[in-house]
């Protein structure tokens, strides 16, 4: 029989998230600038450094905008697109669609005009928000296809007295309108509902078009009181935001401050957050795996390229903080010898790795892809817990995160206040709760094969439940694939530890469904491999030319040699080739939360896996 399981906390958290509850995102919004006028809420990039507005602010600039869009004709749930990368301006635009009664469709600026078409046509959208020229370019080109769309509103850029307006001019219209009508917008937020349709974000389908997924009000303020429930954030932490607001991870990370209170800084350049971390000096920050397996790795090799003593006494300190690592997640305290070492170990090192995230990080938050555990570990050795998670779209982002007080290195942690967990009898998770989906817009087939009578959500992961309410996901459901000799793989788990173990990879698609042994197909990093590159008398030559050479294939094969010992033996690479270029967002390859689209990979390079079983 499956097993059910409800949250491991109390009661109490319960009751806080259910007494909580507001009625609307335009209601949440509301409520915080009225507890907290004077506070700030964002930051945002200006020039060199970063301008600061409070939630005061914020409203007039909303309420401005929200008005403007009604002056526009836009009425309730009516769906009004955003297209556009992480800036200050997409927090805006969604949260005058929301205080209009709007419903904001989300659209990654990476998206192919062909999708951005579809997407804007199968949700209905009258209204769209662009970020530049770019974007403005690519929702001309398909207009015809469009009808829709009767206004685009571009956020840098001019207008053309038609079509298109600045946001600017929104904003006087809506101001305009407060003037004759102070109430126009409070009004919407007032009949706002909480099974109003308040988001359709489309998933990046690996096959066909996407699936518009419909999240209500009651979802969004569902992930904002239940994460204020378990007291992981506080009014006084500051975020970093960096990830793409059109990702369900992104809006869950903008609706969270709107219940607990403490400021955010938004910004999208992803090639300056190392930079600008130590300046900012934020209490925490969401990331994708991907981003702490680059850390990880740049820091191995700068320590492998520093040598001698530095090498070394970086391996002991961090060596001590493992060993301190392993106590404090098991509950206890190391002894006195310990403890001195564990003082001087980080005063040497790990107070300096700490500090290059600014100083003050409590703790960081993986979503979106499995983390390896080893890389949670080495993290959690420096002083860096990294609070992994689990959610999908369908589950309005967070359903399972470990929290800063109770966490187990290799799990998601336990579940938000609320939601009903079932382990079906053949691994699956199945979720239930305010936080999932209405379903798939227009799409009553796909609803239904995911979303069952009982509204129990079939999310397509296998996992397993440990006695203190712990869960761990062990791969996708139909990412499970079966060599010829029908031996079960989880290529993900595989994947997952090879990035752990080389520092100079950056993608690896692991494969074997129906063949006799597994083999993969790997990318290295572009940067990372340089400096090996000069070292191993390839210096100056291309990229093409170091991944195609006998001692990149040497390096690779090492490191497979490494994996293949901690795996059975029908789990084993046998057979690898390395790629002349990484995998991309632009190419299609990897979605904008840089998951790897396994299908696409594999038909894209079907050659090149053949060529390995020829």
């Amino acid at each position: 029989m499956p097993t059910q399981v409800t949250t491991p906390a109390d009661e109490d958290l319960d009751r806080i998230y259910l007494d909580d509850r507001a009625q609307s995102v335009g209601h949440m919004f509301r409520d915080r600038v009225k507890k907290t006028p004077n506070k700030v809420a964002y930051w945002y990039p200006e020039g060199e450094d970063y301008a600061k507005v409070t939630w005061a602010q914020v409203k007039e600039r909303v309420y401005d905008l929200a008005a403007g869009l009604i002056t526009l004709g836009v009425q309730a749930e009516d769906r009004v697109a955003l297209a556009s990368g992480t800036r200050y301006e997409w927090a805006l635009a969604d949260l005058a669609n929301m205080c209009a009664g709007a419903t904001t469709t989300t659209i990654y600026p990476s998206t192919i005009a062909d999708d951005v078409a579809f997407i804007l046509s199968d949700s209905g959208s009258v209204i769209a928000f662009a970020e530049d020229a770019k974007q403005v370019e690519k929702l001309r080109d398909i207009r015809d296809t469009i009808p829709c769309v009767r206004k685009v509103v571009v956020i840098d850029g001019e207008g053309d007295g038609d079509w298109v307006m600045p946001l600017a001019e929104l904003e006087a219209l809506g101001a305009g309108l407060l003037a004759e009508d102070p109430g126009v917008v409070d009004a919407r937020i007032d009949a706002s509902q909480p099974d109003h349709l308040a988001t359709i974000i489309y998933t990046s389908g690996t096959t066909g078009r996407p699936k518009g997924v419909r999240l209500l009000h009651k979802a969004w303020t569902y992930q904002g009181s239940a994460t204020a429930a378990i007291r992981i954030l506080q009014p006084d932490d500051l975020q970093y935001l960096w990830l793409p607001l059109a990702h369900v991870f992104g809006k869950q990370l903008l609706t969270i401050p709107l219940a607990v209170g403490f400021p955010t800084v938004i910004d999208g350049r992803v090639d300056k957050i190392v930079e600008n971390l130590p300046k900012v000096k934020p209490t925490f920050m969401a990331a994708v795996p991907r981003i702490f397996e680059k850390v990880h790795g740049n820091v191995s090799l700068m320590m492998q390229k520093e040598g001698g003593v530095k090498e070394k006494l970086f391996n002991w300190a961090t060596g001590v903080g493992g060993k301190v690592s392993e106590l404090t997640v098991a509950g206890k305290s190391p002894g006195m010898v310990l403890g001195a070492q564990h003082a001087l170990a980080d005063r040497l090192v790990l107070s300096t790795v700490r500090n290059r995230f600014g100083g003050n990080i409590r703790f960081f938050i993986s979503g979106s892809a499995a983390l390896n555990p080893e890389i949670s570990r080495w993290f959690h050795s420096v002083g860096l817990l990294v609070a992994e998670g689990y959610g999908l779209t369908e589950t309005s982002s967070a359903a399972y995160v470990n929290r800063v007080v109770a966490y187990k290195i290799g799990s998601v942690g336990w579940p938000l206040p609320g939601l009903e967990t079932r382990i079906a009898e053949d691994g699956e998770i199945l979720l239930r709760g305010e936080g999932i989906m209405q379903g798939y817009h227009n799409n009553p087939e796909a609803t239904a094969e995911v979303l069952d009578e009982e509204g129990w959500f079939h999310t397509g992961d296998i996992g397993e439940l440990d006695g203190r309410g712990f869960l761990r996901i062990t791969d996708r459901k139909k990412d499970l694939f079966k060599t010829s000799n029908g031996k079960y793989v989880a290529p993900s788990q595989i994947e997952a530890s090879f990035k752990a173990l080389c520092p100079y990879v950056s993608q690896i698609l692991v494969h074997g469904n129906d063949r006799k042994f597994v083999s993969a197909l790997v990318t290295l990093d572009p940067d990372g491999i340089k400096p090996w590159a000069a070292a191993n008398g390839l210096d100056g030559k291309s990229y093409e030319e170091i991944v195609s050479s006998p001692q990149a294939h040497d390096m690779v094969q090492g490191y497979v040699d490494q994996l293949n010992a901690t795996l059975n033996n029908w789990e084993q690479v046998k057979k690898f080739s390395i790629l002349d270029s990484d995998f991309s967002i632009e190419n299609g390859e990897l979605t904008p939360s840089l998951k790897m689209k396994r299908k696409v990979v594999t038909d894209r390079y079907r050659k090149d896996l053949d060529a390995l079983y020829s």
